[in-house]
């Protein structure tokens, strides 16, 4: 310790090295030893990832035949041990210009672990003479499902609560440790900082040598950096700050987890209000939450209510039209109690905030103010182990938000959460573990005990934890990188048209050139609320590039190519290969191939415009391929702050929630130039009439949203033929009641969004038993007339939504829709079997309504005679071309 501070304080700067390196045993190689007890074979520490120096050496050792390791025969694999990622054996060349390009940070990783709970000591400190408790190995240990990583952690909890600490001059003179002296939980961080100040600098009374209680090394006094000053005595050493670490971030964990199960419990008590949004559990990676430490489940929203499209998981019923509101509640009153959760969230923000940025002061950091200290260099080999057991659970807990809103809200809390996520990646020790896999709770079993505790011993708890890899911290951090984006891009507002350059008359440049200086150039001005948004979401925009710039300097660039590759990413205008996705051997991988497909293409931004003629006059607003074109160019030069906001919150939610699963998705292209322009592709859900079909609707977020609702149309109509429900019209009406197009709960001001519409339509228009929907019909549910408009509907489906789109498919999701009947042909093959054998054989009426006052015609023995059959055996033929890849979109398909 006293030559690395030396060699800190640059006392040997003027050594330079020799030309000739000294003699010195092999690394690795046996070492025989004279006296002592020093082991004949140089111990290994676990680390986390090679450095360069270490590719090297390690590319020479197997030409060593006096290697007294335990190691295989046909490799060096084993030299060290990578305790903290997936490293995968393989031959590396004898130089490798990347050092990392073993190392996998896979998420599929799955650990046992059994831990140990027990009941904690409770002693009265003597500073300050209030009762706390003593953390327990097992609270120590816990979280922890590394091998490597529990023996530093065991090593120095042991090493710190027992025996006792001497002299650096070996006088004799030792101070005796307790468990209380670095493991005592306060009540507040800052308390126990301050009782650590006051034990950890000691003085032999007999040597007068100042050292530290907690390595045992001496404290030069004359050295400024290593002083016994207050600022400094904390970063003396490695110790010391593994212990800090580690028992203030289990008092930031038990904190953090109290007050989300308050928030949790005062949410639970207020039954009686009605809920604002609700969200869907979809295969969406993305929406998945983390279990919380006690193996449960740390999603707070109760989906009880909540309807997966075709799993019959919702009682039959209307939207609506019969009066009795069992359309979604998105018209609840609003009460004061909404203002008073804010202020209480806000307060439990600050709290966290507060704790986060008092045990920020020592985390590792060479680039703290003054210069790092020997604690900065020399980091504890249970840093990593503390960050990634207790501090990635708040991390991601706070990263899985899905609003936006809800973080610039509540920014004091992110604000330091992003200068953690910053002072983690600039240290080469911790780096790594942004691109790091979280191990999260998957399953908890208790273990019966074998025998009862001893008398007057606290009983133990034994369990097993199994724990699974999940999304790492900068992955999640891309998902609100994504949203960010999409939020600067919204409060950009649209792009005014160019006006057309004249040439200025001599006036007018006199003019001109007389008022420069005199008057500034008029700037449109944003909403407060639109700037805090703005830098809000340029701070993360900020924290995600210091990030990779820290990994580029340490890591390397193929590192942060690799990691780039695994995040998710928004695909541009340029589109996505889906050519590419494989099919999967079975439905197992089917459903996965699908799934990363549609998460991969679910939003995207293209161009939307129709390409102007030479009979255009220039610096006119651009047409669109757009049902709402006129109302979309009569904005096109108009800048609604409200509005912009609005927008800028709808497509940081739309990024990264829209639905995608096997059994149904919701597709979204917005116009790269004017995101107030957006198409929207509903996939029919399973196990109903609309399965597998391909639903478009054209909306436009008009001049006064989101103070109301947007406009939409739907545009599968076989060109204004069908009705395929009766919220349907042929003419492309959607009627629901949330978009003010029928009686019932509506669009609730700055409060409803775009995202419930598209999932309303999703899950309860396009249902099981269209025939209920009709106004005066859902007592008639399950009824043979019912079964009638299912049969027709399925026709019209098959005719419109699938065939047709297949023949034609419409701008801008020709793509989508050929991938996902070439990613479920088997699937939709079996499905048109079975709808085929199930036919009633009438003929189609365009308005299924019919069959309540009169029943369609009907061929002779049941057998079909209205043309489906032909349509089943055309869309099954364009199925195996495609999954030969021999198919190409034409309309003579």
């Amino acid at each position: 310790m006293q030559a690395a501070e030396h060699i800190f304080e640059g006392e040997f700067a003027d050594v330079t090295e020799a030309d000739e390196p000294m003699d010195a045993p092999a690394p690795h190689t046996k070492v025989d030893v004279k006296a002592g007890g020093a082991p004949a074979t140089p111990a290994r520490t676990p680390r986390a990832v090679p450095s360069d120096g270490d590719a090297d050496a390690d590319a020479d050792e197997g030409d060593d035949e006096d290697v007294d390791m335990d190691e295989d025969e046909d490799g060096d694999e084993d030299q060290y041990v990578d305790y903290d990622s997936d490293f995968e054996g393989h031959d590396r060349p004898a130089v490798e210009a990347d050092p990392y390009a073993g190392i996998f940070f896979s998420k599929d990783r799955r650990e046992e672990v059994i831990e140990v709970e027990e009941e904690p000591e409770e002693i009265v400190s003597e500073r300050t003479g209030a009762k706390v408790k003593i953390m327990t190995q097992g609270e120590w240990m816990k979280g922890c499902p590394e091998g490597s990583e529990q023996g530093f952690l065991f090593s120095l909890y042991s090493y710190l609560r027992e025996g006792a600490c001497h002299c650096p001059q070996q006088c004799g003179y030792a101070v005796p440790r307790k468990n209380s002296d670095f493991f005592s939980l306060f009540n507040e961080f800052s308390t126990y900082i301050d009782e650590l100040r006051a034990i950890v600098p000691r003085t032999c009374p007999q040597c007068k040598v100042a050292f530290c209680f907690a390595c045992g090394e001496p404290i030069n006094s004359t050295n400024s950096r290593s002083s016994l000053a207050a600022e400094d005595v904390l970063f003396h050493c490695s110790n010391i700050q593994g212990a800090i670490l580690g028992v203030g971030l289990a008092m930031l964990e038990t904190h953090f987890i109290e007050q989300r199960n308050q928030s949790s419990d005062s949410a639970n008590s207020q039954e009686a209000k009605p809920r604002t949004s609700k969200r869907r559990k979809t295969d969406s990676p993305v929406a998945s939450p983390p279990p919380n430490p006690d193996g449960e489940s740390s999603d707070d929203d109760d989906d009880d209510d909540f309807y997966t499209p075709g799993t019959g998981g919702k009682a039959k019923g209307g939207i609506g039209y019969a009066g009795d509101g069992r359309e979604d509640a998105s018209a609840p009153s609003f009460t004061t109690g909404q203002a008073e959760a804010l202020r209480l969230q806000l307060e439990k923000d600050g709290d966290i905030g507060r704790l986060l940025s008092q045990i920020r002061v020592y985390l590792p950091s060479v680039l703290r103010e003054g210069g790092g200290r020997t604690s900065d260099y020399m980091v504890h080999p249970t840093a990593l182990a503390h960050l990634r057991r207790r501090f990635n659970y708040v991390c991601s807990t706070l990263l899985r938000n899905d609003s936006l809103s809800d973080m610039s809200d509540r920014s004091v809390l992110y604000f330091e959460l992003f200068e953690w996520l910053e002072t983690i990646s600039n240290h080469e020790a911790l780096a790594s573990m942004m691109a790091m896999p979280i191990m999260v709770v998957a399953s908890v079993k208790s273990i019966n005990p074998k025998k009862p505790p001893a008398k007057g011993k606290s009983p133990v708890r034994e369990r097993t934890i199994i724990y699974e890899g999940s999304s790492g911290p900068r992955e999640l951090l891309e998902a609100i990188v994504i949203q960010s984006q999409a939020a600067i891009k919204g409060l950009e507002g649209m792009k005014p048209v160019e006006e057309v350059t004249q040439e200025m008359t001599e006036a007018q440049k006199r003019m001109t050139s007389e008022s420069k200086g005199k008057e500034k150039e008029s700037i449109p001005m944003m909403s407060e609320e639109n700037e805090k948004l703005l830098a809000f979401c340029q701070r993360i925009l900020a924290t995600a590039h210091a990030i990779d710039r820290s990994l580029r300097e340490t890591k390397g660039d193929a590192f942060v190519k690799r990691l780039h590759a695994s995040l998710p990413s928004i695909v541009g205008a340029a589109g996505f290969d889906s050519s590419a996705i494989a099919v999967g051997e079975d439905e197992e991988g089917r459903r996965k191939a699908y799934v990363d497909w549609a998460t991969q293409v679910r939003f995207e931004y293209c161009d939307l415009t129709i390409p102007t003629t030479d009979a255009e006059v220039e610096g006119t607003a651009p047409h669109y391929k757009f049902f709402f074109n006129t109302e979309a160019r009569m904005l096109a030069s108009q800048d609604i702050p409200k509005r912009s906001l609005a927008i800028a919150k709808e497509l940081a939610v739309l990024t990264t929630n829209l639905p995608v699963a096997w059994n149904s998705s919701i597709f979204l292209r917005v116009d790269e130039t004017r995101v107030d322009i957006i198409k929207a592709l509903i996939i029919g859900p399973e196990g109903t009439p609309y399965e597998n079909g391909c639903f478009l609707f054209d909306i436009f977020l008009g001049p006064s949203y989101n103070q109301s609702p947007p406009n939409v149309k739907y545009m599968t109509t076989s060109g204004g033929k069908y009705r395929f429900n009766p919220n349907l019209y042929a003419d492309g009406k959607v009627c629901l009641s949330l978009l003010g197009t029928w009686n019932g709960p509506g669009w609730v001001a700055g409060k409803s969004t775009l995202l419930q519409v598209l999932i309303s339509i999703q899950s309860m228009i396009l249902c099981e038993e269209p025939y209920i929907n009709e106004p005066g019909w859902d007592k008639d549910a399950g009824s043979s007339r019912s079964l009638a408009y299912t049969y027709n509907v399925r026709r019209m489906v098959v005719r419109a939504a699938m065939l047709g789109y297949l023949k034609a498919p419409p701008e801008p999701f020709e793509d989508v829709i050929r991938t996902h009947f070439r990613l479920k042909a088997p699937m939709i093959a079996a499905q048109l079997d079975k709808w085929l054998a199930e036919d009633d054989g009438r003929l189609t009426l365009d308005d299924g309504g019919g069959y309540a006052v009169r029943g369609g015609p009907k061929g002779q023995s049941g057998r079909s005679t209205n043309g489906f059959k032909e349509d089943v055996d055309e869309i099954k033929a364009v199925l195996q071309e495609l999954q030969s890849g021999t198919s190409e979109p034409s309309s003579e398909l």
